[in-house]
């Protein structure tokens, strides 16, 4: 795609407006999750049913990421991450005008995850292609950040405009923010060919010195149960709040949808600082403490169900901070510790095994609320959120087993952008 191709611009204006059309182009990414309860209600969805159609956008996506990221080693990112972005449109558009129950709405989700593998990743490579010396890291760090941003906007903006307009809105308008999301990312990002000398099409798709990479792997496993968590926690967090609310003695002001858009702002933050915690005191330190007080969060978290609900925000929003505080430090971890020319190999093996995790994550989550109760208790709730706890705990014992034998990363001192 041509549009509006132009000189790259500065390194500041090239990071905001990046993350500006990650933003919104993401308003689709959690419109099914910020309207759940409302998709109980006309489609009559089981809490298996509706962790299907959670889990079927990353499943989509996972489908999707390796050919599609491993292909920015040979072709310009821009080019994919702007198909991509159309794509991302047309199926947000095909929701709001199509889907009319499970199985509808299970294939727009799956081509709305394929849309998508074609836009994070490939963003992100395409404004590191661009940015070179130390202050990639910090890039990293805001592109990553702003996926919180884009969360939070996503389920705020969803639950506004379906209490307005209705839920085919919502998902209209979303088909609107990639739109703007590819014109942005077209004005901002110049054609660029890779930088790296380009492997024959058969060496390209060979994954195996990825996995011979001790380093990359650590992060990339890392990753993997960071966007369990990360995902099943996005995936479930409005019917959880919506359930709590069934169980108060007042009525509460502060929508669920409300909630969560709070929530991801600060942990927007969170994944900011985390970053910054990691240059200064290491990345392995900073993420075991991270994972670790996730995972002990997120044991109690579900059984809180009957607790005060201004307090069960409180909770709501330090837990969100924990679960994404590691995101912009195991990415920059993949991209440090990737081989010279297999950037985008290795970042497909991390889309690919992280987003397998992101469809199984919310699946496994509604699969626990069945057995246990069907989400209607909170010692079923407490048990599904222990089950997500069990799997981000083994994150820092894959670290503390892989980067003993991993080479030194590349330099990580951040320079001001």
């Amino acid at each position: 795609m041509r549009l509006m191709a132009g000189p790259n611009r500065s390194v500041p204006y090239l990071i905001a407006a990046m993350c500006l059309a990650e933003t919104l182009g993401m308003m689709g990414i959690f419109a099914f999750p910020a309207l759940l309860p409302r998709f109980f209600e006309i489609w009559h969805l089981t809490n298996t049913q509706a962790g299907w159609i959670n889990g079927i956008y990353f499943a989509g996506y996972t489908l999707g990421v390796p050919i599609l990221v491993t292909l920015t080693d040979r072709l310009d990112a821009r080019r994919i991450y702007l198909t991509s972005t159309a794509v991302g449109a047309l199926t947000a558009l095909g929701f709001a005008l199509f889907a009319q129950g499970f199985w509808t709405a299970l294939l727009f989700r799956a081509l709305a995850g394929l849309g998508l593998a074609g836009t994070y990743i490939p963003g992100l490579r395409a404004l590191v292609d661009r940015i070179e010396g130390p202050a990639q890291a910090r890039a990293i760090s805001f592109y990553t950040a702003a996926f919180g941003l884009g969360v939070g906007f996503s389920f705020f903006a969803n639950g506004q405009l379906e209490r307005w307009l209705g839920w085919q809105w919502a998902f209209g308008l979303a088909a609107m923010g990639s739109l703007i999301a590819l014109i942005l990312a077209a004005w901002a990002l110049a054609p660029q060919p890779p930088k790296t000398e380009t492997l024959p099409l058969a060496k390209l798709f060979d994954f195996r010195p990825v996995f011979r990479n001790p380093g990359a792997m650590a992060y990339i496993l890392a990753y993997a149960v960071h966007v369990w968590e990360i995902f099943t926690f996005r995936s479930w967090v409005v019917a959880f709040l919506a359930f709590s609310l069934t169980l108060q003695s007042r009525a509460s002001l502060i929508a669920p949808t409300s909630v969560a858009a709070v929530s991801s702002l600060a942990a927007m933050w969170a994944s900011i600082g985390g970053a910054e915690l990691a240059v200064r005191y290491g990345k392995q330190r900073v993420l075991t403490l991270i994972m670790g007080g996730s995972a002990l969060m997120a044991a109690g978290l579900g059984f809180t169900a009957t607790w005060p609900y201004p307090v069960l925000i409180g909770l709501i929003i330090i837990y969100a901070c924990f679960v994404q505080g590691d995101s912009a430090t195991v990415h920059a971890g993949v991209v440090q510790s990737a081989e010279a020319g297999r950037l985008g190999v290795t970042m497909a093996v991390q889309s690919f095994l992280g987003f397998t995790c992101a469809f199984l994550g919310p699946l496994v989550f509604g699969l626990v609320l069945d057995v246990s109760g069907f989400g209607e208790t909170p010692r079923s709730w407490g048990l599904a959120f222990m089950a997500t706890g069990a799997v981000i705990a083994t994150g820092p014992i894959i670290l503390a087993w892989l980067l003993p034998k991993a080479h030194p990363l590349r330099d990580e001192r951040v320079e001001p952008i």
